[in-house]
């Protein structure tokens, strides 16, 4: 019979919650993830204005 290895979350209820902050926050841009071992360890924000 094969062990099964403890699920390891990707990123914490708090920068969960965090990350759709961000999403809400944001009308035109990109929110990017930078992940390392299976692990999200940076969020990104970049945020553009319209001007027309």
């Amino acid at each position: 019979m094969e062990e099964k290895k403890p699920v390891k979350k990707a990123i914490s209820e708090e920068n969960l919650r965090r990350l759709f902050a961000y999403i809400d926050s944001i009308q035109f841009g990109t929110v990017t993830l930078i992940i390392q071992n299976g692990e999200v360890v940076q969020i990104e924000k970049m945020e553009k204005f319209k001007l027309r």
